[in-house]
């Protein structure tokens, strides 16, 4: 075999080995409703927490209403998952007067949060066979 070959055929033992560490997150949706703009899924590491950064992640334009699910695979961890329905498209995270979000979000704990969300309070931890979680999309009235 050339060096070459043998190279190629390490790199790609790394590669499979390396997609075998990986865990499925599942991440179910409930409530998604049908008022256009865009719905951003966002999968987040602790550094990158409330930050425009993330490990993984989905941008659905127009979503239609009903349940969605997104299934990521990644590396055993902590992560927070981050939802936002900017429905009316200025590609801000609108908050209301009194202080709740104007915009449908989500978030693990976000029916029960009360001030804002720390990393803790909000992520979760992926082992490596994976988890699935559910989440419903919380909308101003």
């Amino acid at each position: 075999m050339s060096r070459f070959k043998f190279l190629i055929a390490v790199a790609s033992t790394l590669v499979a080995a390396g997609s075998a560490f990986a865990a499925p997150l599942t991440i179910n949706l409930e409530g998604v409703e049908a008022r256009g703009g865009k719905l951003y899924v966002s999968v987040q590491t602790e550094a990158q927490f409330m930050k425009n950064d993330g490990v993984a992640g989905d941008i659905v334009a127009e979503p239609e209403a009903g349940a969605k699910s997104f299934t990521y695979d990644l590396p055993e961890g902590a992560y927070s998952i981050s939802i936002w329905h900017d429905f009316n498209g200025n590609g801000q995270f609108d908050m209301s007067e009194a202080g709740p979000p104007a915009d449908g979000w989500s978030m693990i704990g976000a029916e029960t949060m009360r001030a804002a969300p720390t990393f803790q309070d909000a992520s979760l931890t992926l082992p490596a066979e994976g988890k699935a979680v559910t989440l419903s999309v919380l909308y101003p009235e």
